[in-house]
């Protein structure tokens, strides 16, 4: 039987060209991305920051490279607005208001660590779209070796510039604990920024650091003989939902929602909690739907949820996959599934909630 033709919507010429220009700025975005770690690499950036304006011959002399690499990138870079250009001195420069994004490493929103993230990204991607077709995940451990020391460069500066001084003092008794001494674990450590720097701050407690990759709990048992802290720091391979002991405090940092059983491991984190201990869990900051994450932010957490947090929770058994942007009523639902008591929000940043829940 035919059916009727549906009219064909009017071309509107004004949001064709909106679009276009929309889609080449991406597409010089993406090309850029590659010159941001070119430029972080060679030290132009840092070189810029500290000397101040500089001609492409200068800059090159500064940082042992060729001058005519040296001019296309800074031609790109000025092209893209991330430096300036006098015509007259032919000097170039960074602004000091770009320096936190791209040459300041203890800068909480040095974004250079996840322009090395996506390139890994780019790297994989063919298995992740074979993960479309077969719906089978990519585990952590099988991604491209960089994405490991990238993914802590690029969450370190936010835990410096926030654990100590806002997100523990936001919990209800937790800082008093920890000063008097308390038994602490951090489940999903990674390569244990976020453990060794508590245990700096709290030198009369204990840490224990659990994650399943081997690879980044000997970069982290390294970090902490590094630091100084070791003897009172330790790490462990094990997973969320058999890692050992029982804990005062126990804190998951921007990995609950890639693990594969989240409510699983929640139900193993409240049984391993003492008596009046806390959990708390940092999370990316989102809402509970599309429409209120169709932002900027959004758009990284979702793009990066695709290629990275949703095939490492379903390369896992159970395979929940809540994604970067679960938002905090699916959150809360997995910890009242848990059995967790009480489950709240203690504080947040613009790229992060952080939640506390106790048994």
């Amino acid at each position: 039987m035919a059916t009727a033709m549906q009219p064909r919507k009017p071309f509107d010429e004004n949001k064709f060209n909106e679009f276009l220009g929309r889609m080449l700025g991406d597409v010089g975005a993406a090309l850029t991305g590659s010159l941001v770690i070119i430029g972080d690499r060679l030290g132009f950036y840092r070189k810029l920051a500290e000397r101040g304006p500089m001609t492409s011959v200068e800059l090159a002399a500064q940082t042992g490279t060729h001058e005519r690499y040296v001019r296309e990138w800074l031609s790109n870079q000025v092209a893209s607005h991330y430096i300036t250009y006098d015509a007259k001195t032919k000097e170039f420069a960074l602004p000091a208001e770009h320096v936190p994004m791209f040459a300041d490493e203890n800068s909480p929103v040095l974004l250079c660590g996840l322009y090395q993230i996506i390139q890994v990204l780019y790297q994989d991607e063919p298995a992740i779209s074979s993960a479309f077709l077969s719906g089978k995940g990519v585990g952590w451990h099988e991604h491209d070796a960089r994405l490991y020391p990238a993914t802590e460069r690029f969450f370190r500066p936010g835990y410096n510039a926030n654990l100590v001084s806002n997100w523990i003092p936001a919990l209800d008794g937790v800082e008093a604990k920890l000063r008097a001494g308390a038994n602490v674990a951090d489940v999903g450590c990674g390569y244990g920024s976020s453990t060794i720097l508590m245990a700096k701050a709290y030198p009369s407690s204990t840490f224990t650091g659990f994650d399943y990759h081997q690879a980044s709990i000997d970069a982290a048992r390294a970090s902490a003989k590094k630091e100084g802290v070791d003897d009172r720091v330790k790490f462990e391979v094990s997973t969320a939902k058999t890692f050992p002991g029982s804990f005062d405090f126990i804190t998951c940092f921007d990995c609950i929602h890639d693990m594969g059983d989240p409510v699983g491991a929640a139900m193993h984190i409240r049984a391993a909690l003492a008596k009046d201990g806390t959990f708390m869990m940092v999370e990316p900051f989102a809402n509970d739907s599309l429409d209120e994450n169709a932002n900027p932010v959004g758009r990284i957490f979702y793009g990066a949820s695709t290629l990275l947090c949703t095939p490492a929770s379903t390369a896992q058994e159970v395979g929940l996959a809540l994604g970067a942007c679960a938002g905090e009523a699916r959150l809360r639902a997995v910890f009242e599934e848990a059995g967790f008591g009480s489950f709240g929000r203690a504080t947040q940043t613009p790229f992060n909630i952080v939640y506390e829940a106790r048994g």
